[in-house]
């Protein structure tokens, strides 16, 4: 009985721990940002493919929406505004694809991409779910191709450097026996 609350406590403060990271690294890559109108660019789409993909599913899932309901508290953990005006601006469609696509980073690394290839395709098919999710909703503010010259285009290739840095992120981490399973 005493060695089984133990290990709850430390499965609990492990949780806790991987929670803090997670909301820790979201807010840092939220900041190192180009600003651009309407859409700035920062590191917040490498930092929640790696959230997921190292936290794994449902913690790195709960990381994200933890991060995204503190900016919804109004926090200052996002580079372009904070407070509830964050999830209807122009960059409301990225901040909802987040979720989806930390979780399905880390089903994916579990899952089909193993290799440093596979994981590199999986981040750069999640990156265009992320573009897609952005692009649909600022398409309602700024009409279909007014979105795509400002909220897509200038993410392309930025969206392929960051998935080979999250691929070779997730290798180091592999190699060097950190990465959570």
């Amino acid at each position: 009985m005493q060695a089984s609350i133990m290990t709850g406590r430390i499965q609990l403060l492990r949780k806790t721990a991987i929670l803090i990271a997670g909301v820790a690294l979201l807010t840092a890559s939220s900041y190192a940002a180009v600003p651009m109108v309407p859409v700035p660019i920062t590191l917040q789409t490498l930092a929640v493919l790696l959230v997921g993909a190292i936290a794994g599913p449902r913690m790195g899932l709960a990381a994200i929406v933890s991060w995204l309901g503190l900016a919804a508290l109004g926090l200052p953990v996002l580079a372009n505004g904070n407070g509830a005006a964050a999830f209807v601006g122009p960059t409301a469609g990225f901040l909802f694809s987040f979720p989806i696509a930390g979780f399905l980073a880390g089903v994916a690394t579990r899952t089909i991409a193993k290799s440093h290839v596979s994981r590199f395709g999986a981040f750069i098919t999640l990156h265009l779910l992320i573009l897609a999710m952005g692009w649909a909703w600022l398409a309602t503010i700024i009409g279909p191709e007014a979105a795509f010259l400002s909220g897509v285009v200038p993410f392309i290739v930025g969206g392929m450097i960051k998935s080979a840095l999250g691929a070779a992120i997730l290798a180091a981490l592999d190699k060097n026996g950190r990465s959570a399973k």
